[in-house]
Order: structure tokens, then C-alpha cells, then sequence
């Protein structure tokens, strides 16, 4: 049976310090969970300090050197003095991801505003990539806070990423997926995060990480079985199975290399 993802992180923070541990912080979301088993089962979990948080404070922690891992929005990439990605394994899509949407009572061509989710600084870009390059809009942006949810109605839209999509479409007329709406326009996958450095890592530590990390993945088929789902109509097989796509592989570094670019140019035209 699978441990418990509190179980195991508590026995990995718990015990005598034998090694000088990596302070590693993680989305808190669904879809991180195939690799935080992986990470809490491995024969390196006693060299991590683990925790989780919502990926702009994942962010905020490696750009404060509060973190030496992060698994991190990819656009807080530009901002590090130095950044390495150190792994194989993303939380991307290619195609719909299910959990990255604009939410509305009617079509984004009539949205005159649409909330901003405060969660996420990859998604937040990605709209406005969008916005400007796949849909020429010029609707009024609006930083998010706690409870704009409820907000979202009339002609104000809004961007809702992680766990909180979940149902949503069951609220809202309209749904405008951004791995999805990203696909059809470039044709290209999409990475969301990505395991993030800022210094150099021992390669052995480095591919030990790696390893760890694909030893999850390899529980996935059981793990989408195990989970609980947070929502009743909400498919974990399906989604692990058709929404998240893990492998960093040549597409979505491409796909990455083309979102940096954007992110680099709208920061360099502020």
C-alpha cells in the first residue's frame, strides 16, 4: 500500500542529521505528488529538507535563497542570478492541462476584465502571451486576491490555476484551457515548472535526485488508483493520464526557450 505523502515527509523531516541536507520546497498541487513520492521513498530523502508551498512562494524562496531546489513557475526563471534546471521531469502538457483556465459568463472576446491568479507567475505571463499574440485582447488585467472567485461573473473573466479549477467548469459557461489555447498557437508543448537550482549540484547528488524522481513517475499507475480525488467527477486517470505530461523532453524545451523569450522581452520593455 502507498504510504501517505504526510507520513513520509514527516519521517523525512524527522531523525538526527547525518549529512548536510539540500533545502528543497515544491508545489503543493495534484499534480506533484507522483514526484514527491518519488523523492520521499528514495535513498536520498535523508538529504532533503522538503517542503511544500503554492508556486509563487516556491518562487519567492528560491529568488530569496530561503531554497537551493524549487520546484518553480518556470517565468521566475529569468529573474535568479543563475539558474539550473536539474531534471528531466516538469509539471507540463501538450495540449489541454485541465488545471490552467480562464474562467467566464461569456466569451473572452467580451471579457472587458479579467482576475489575475496570485498563485502562479508562469500562468499570469501565459495569459498575457496569449491575450496579446493568439487573441490580440486588451482586456483590463486585475491582480488577484483570496476569494475572487466569487467575483468572476458579468463581463469580468478569470485565470484559475492548481486544485482550485476542480468543478469549476461546472459554474462557469466558459472555459478557455491555456495548454490547450498555447498548443493551437504555437504547436508546441508547454512546461508550467520545472526543478530549479541556483548553484551548481554534486552530479552524483544530481542524477541521484533524477533517479528518485523517475522512481515516482514509475508509481504513477498505481498512485492515480490510490489517491483520493478531490472532486466526484474529477478523473484522476484521467487526468494524470491525458492532461500531465512530466518528461522535459526536446519539445518543451523548445516550448520553453519560446515562453522565456516572451517573459525576458515584456520584463526588458518595463
Amino acid at each position: 500500500m502507498v504510504a501517505t505523502f504526510e507520513a513520509l515527509r514527516d519521517k523525512n523531516l524527522i531523525g538526527e542529521e547525518t549529512r548536510p541536507r539540500h533545502r528543497v520546497v515544491a508545489v503543493s498541487y495534484l499534480n506533484t505528488k507522483p514526484l514527491l513520492y518519488g523523492l520521499l521513498r528514495s535513498s536520498i530523502q535523508s538529504e532533503l529538507e522538503l517542503d511544500l508551498a503554492i508556486p509563487s512562494e516556491c518562487a519567492r524562496r528560491l529568488l530569496a535563497g530561503e531554497a537551493d531546489i524549487a520546484l518553480v513557475p518556470v517565468a521566475v526563471i529569468p529573474e535568479l542570478p543563475k539558474a539550473y534546471i536539474i531534471s528531466d521531469y516538469c509539471i507540463g502538457a501538450d495540449g489541454a492541462v485541465a488545471t490552467v483556465c480562464i474562467y467566464g459568463d461569456v466569451p473572452i472576446e467580451e471579457m472587458t476584465g479579467i482576475y489575475l491568479d496570485h498563485h502562479s507567475r508562469t500562468s499570469v505571463m501565459l495569459t498575457r502571451l496569449l491575450l496579446e499574440e493568439y487573441w490580440q485582447l486588451k482586456p483590463k488585467l486585475v491582480s488577484a486576491e483570496e476569494g475572487y472567485i466569487d467575483r468572476i461573473g458579468g463581463t469580468t473573466g478569470g485565470l484559475v490555476i492548481g486544485d482550485r479549477t476542480i468543478g469549476l467548469e461546472q459554474r462557469f459557461k466558459y472555459v478557455y484551457d491555456l495548454g490547450e489555447v498555447w498548443k493551437k498557437h504555437t504547436g508546441l508543448p508547454f512546461v508550467f515548472a520545472a526543478w530549479v537550482s541556483v548553484k551548481p549540484l554534486e552530479p552524483d547528488f544530481e542524477a541521484a535526485f533524477n533517479a528518485a524522481l523517475r522512481g515516482g513517475m514509475e508509481h504513477l499507475p498505481e498512485l492515480q488508483l490510490l489517491l483520493s480525488s478531490p472532486h466526484p467527477d474529477f478523473d484522476l486517470v484521467e487526468y494524470f493520464t491525458n492532461h500531465i505530461d512530466y518528461d522535459l523532453d526536446g519539445p518543451k524545451r523548445r516550448a520553453l526557450d519560446r515562453f522565456l523569450g516572451y517573459v525576458g522581452a515584456a520584463a526588458g520593455a518595463q
